[in-house]
């Protein structure tokens, strides 16, 4: 699936994600410590890397990876680096449009996304895929730099033995290949691959681990992502898809100059 182009996904959409996922010909390991490892490799799409990050959750079966990483109302509790997030519409239960702010450490500028989302339930696997679009009620905003995921998504494994999904044990791997636009330092990428993703992943466990306690008290049989008649998003309207061009013609944001000595972790103490 191109940038850009708004259809219900494919198997083959699916199988490209799996692949990435899956094969680690030309990646290379930048991190390996515990439970997560991240590999990087270079594009010809983008001058930012693709990443690939793999957590393996012993304690946690594929399901609530999967219900963690689709609840909406959830994933405000636990992902600090979200700003604002939302659906507007929808192609068919497992496709929808939406929105996702990132903040991003100080003194760099916000980014945010448009995306066609698309999920696959295989039932002893799980697939989420992403890609950018553009929408006539999801214009440019200011203060924010609007990024571009060429594809982005998570595939969730059983472990192997295992015949349940519901059965803890899971491996999770994100893949990204985006472009967060504008001009970025170099240190910027270092920080990303060594120390941001392998964070994220650990928080995700940790998000996976106290989530069926959370849910049981949060309207715990509504899950549109898993029961189609449940989805409340109104249909897309093609009218409202735009082209990508004024994404790729727009005013670039230079943030070379930044010092890595000016950078802000809020997370450091985690």
């Amino acid at each position: 699936m191109q940038v850009g182009e708004v259809r219900v996904a494919e198997d083959a959409d699916f199988e490209k994600l799996k692949n990435l996922c899956q094969c680690h010909d030309d990646w290379k390991q930048d991190y390996n410590k515990g439970t997560v490892s991240v590999w990087t490799k270079a594009n010809d799409v983008s001058d930012f890397k693709m990443m690939k990050v793999r957590g393996v959750f012993k304690d946690i079966s594929a399901a609530t990876a999967y219900d963690v990483l689709h609840d909406p109302v959830y994933r405000k509790l636990w992902d600090n680096n979200m700003i604002e997030s939302y659906e507007i519409c929808c192609l068919n239960p497992m496709n929808d449009i939406g929105y996702y702010a990132l903040k991003v450490p100080k003194p760099l500028k916000n980014r945010d996304f448009v995306i066609q989302r698309s999920w696959l339930d295989m039932g002893n696997q799980y697939l989420i895929v992403n890609h950018s679009v553009n929408h006539a009620k999801l214009p440019q905003k200011k203060n924010f730099v609007r990024g571009i995921s060429y594809i982005t998504g998570y595939h969730i494994v059983m472990s192997e033995g295992l015949s349940r999904p519901n059965q803890p044990g899971c491996e999770v791997t994100y893949v990204t290949q985006s472009d967060p636009k504008g001009k970025l330092p170099v240190w910027v990428v270092n920080k990303a691959s060594q120390i941001f993703a392998p964070r994220i992943m650990k928080k995700l466990h940790k998000a996976c681990q106290n989530y069926e306690k959370w849910k049981a008290k949060n309207k715990p049989n509504f899950k549109p992502w898993i029961y189609p008649d449940q989805m409340e998003l109104p249909r897309v309207s093609m009218d409202d898809i735009q082209s990508m061009t004024s994404l790729e013609n727009e005013d670039v944001v230079d943030e070379t100059n930044l010092r890595e000595a000016d950078f802000k972790d809020e997370d450091a103490g985690e």
